[in-house]
């Protein structure tokens, strides 16, 4: 096998596909926008004022043999955004959106197909919003076209937000991303998937959103890995301390916060701090109008985010949408037990009153009961933390990237 694999910005999970598909020598090609590697100009330049976002571009050594880079409309972005000019950010319409980026990418990607066939390329692997052009090229040259959906398919995402928006209006602004996507992209969307052999899903609320659609092709749901777990739990029960609970994420209803601040309202105690961590959405005195009395931190580099879950006991992240939320597993190897919906994507993660507690989506006062739980059993706080770290340790990115790779192997042996 020999895949070509193509994502403008690469994350986590790209990340293990990746280094996995090079480590195999099955990987033909890595195409993204930026990537910095070790002595490079990117590396060099990631290092002056203003360019330290950069760094998040820096990718594994062994990689780097095998990256194309295509950055333009990716500089033009991160250059827009750091200006302020946004109507060239703006959702689709900006000319340098992340929308555009994407489809430049992936426009890139499909050209360069027609020259590969006889490199034995016998497999393309792209992303959501990124996949449209070299399926469409892949599928007439014969490859094996591979879909990763990291979240919810569109149609149970806008569904569910909709619903939201409806429910809690005052809530609407925050859900913008979600529900303004136009008929355009979304039927974009479809399309990719209608064109896939394989859909990749990090979950089961992933693959259960597909809801039927997929039939024909092969599904594999491979769990993300979990981050190195080097912290020994030893959490804190001096009396009189209050119960400090983390919300991580986008301060969005999409991630179920309006349902968290209710519930903090409903308990009506000094014996729970709230501490808030992500970015806004909206101005920060619209949040403290919903509730004043928790303290909010802004976002930070990752080692400060791991820094912070340590000083929290509890992890509460009732989201409506997701795909697989990995700072749920993040927060778990820091110590801390977590109160989650299914719809988080870690439905797995929870082992009942041992690794935290499963509670539905749109319901305050499940929510409330789990925390005024912890409350009356501070006791069994570092035990379930200890419980959390094993657990969340027994996810592996090795392991993510193997069962992949391993399913596309036996769609590839299936066709010949």
């Amino acid at each position: 096998m020999k895949a070509l694999l193509s994502h403008p910005t690469g994350n986590a999970n790209v990340r293990a596909i990746a280094n996995e598909l090079a480590r195999t020598r099955k990987l033909q090609g890595f195409y993204t926008t930026i990537a910095s590697f070790q002595g490079t100009k990117t590396d060099t330049a990631s290092r002056l004022p203003g360019l330290g976002d950069l760094k998040r571009r820096s990718f594994d050594p062994a990689l780097r043999a095998h990256t194309h880079t295509h950055p333009w409309f990716e500089l033009a972005r991160i250059f827009a955004g750091k200006t302020r000019m946004r109507s060239l950010t703006a959702h689709e319409s900006g000319f340098f959106s992340i929308d555009k980026v994407y489809q430049e990418m992936d426009r890139y990607v499909a050209r360069q197909l027609p020259g590969l066939i006889k490199t034995d390329l016998d497999v393309v692997y792209a992303y959501e919003d990124g996949a449209l052009e070299t399926f469409s090229q892949a599928r007439k040259l014969g490859i094996t076209c591979v879909y990763e959906l990291p979240i919810a398919f569109w149609k149970t995402g806008r569904r569910l937000l909709e619903e939201e928006a409806i429910r809690l209006p005052e809530w609407s602004g925050t859900l913008a991303g979600g529900i303004s996507d136009s008929g355009q992209k979304l039927e974009r969307k479809s399309m990719e998937l209608e064109l896939a052999d394989v859909v990749v899903t990090p979950g089961s609320f992933v693959a259960d959103s597909l809801n039927g659609m997929i039939t024909g092709k092969k599904l594999i749901v491979s769990p993300f890995g979990s981050p190195p777990c080097h912290f020994l739990n030893q959490k804190s029960t001096r009396p009189g301390r209050a119960l400090r609970v983390l919300f991580a994420g986008t301060l969005s209803q999409r991630k179920g916060l309006a349902d968290l601040l209710q519930a903090i309202k409903i308990l009506n105690t000094n014996k729970i701090e709230l501490v808030i961590m992500g970015s806004l959405v909206l101005d920060l005195s619209f949040y403290r109008k919903q509730h004043p009395g928790f303290t909010y931190e802004p976002t930070r580099p990752h080692a400060d985010v791991l820094r912070l879950m340590r000083t929290c006991d509890v992890l509460c992240l009732p989201s409506i949408v997701e795909g697989r939320a990995l700072v749920i597993q993040e927060a778990m190897t820091q110590g801390l037990p977590v109160i989650i919906t299914a719809n988080t994507g870690g439905k797995d993660l929870i082992i009942e009153g041992k690794t935290g507690f499963e509670v539905p989506i749109r319901c305050p006062e499940a929510i409330a009961d789990r925390l005024h739980w912890f409350l009356d059993h501070r006791n069994r706080l570092e035990e379930m933390g200890e419980h959390a770290q094993r657990h969340a340790a027994s996810y592996s990115w090795t392991v993510y990237a193997h069962n992949i790779i391993t399913g596309i192997e036996e769609t590839l042996a299936n066709k010949s």
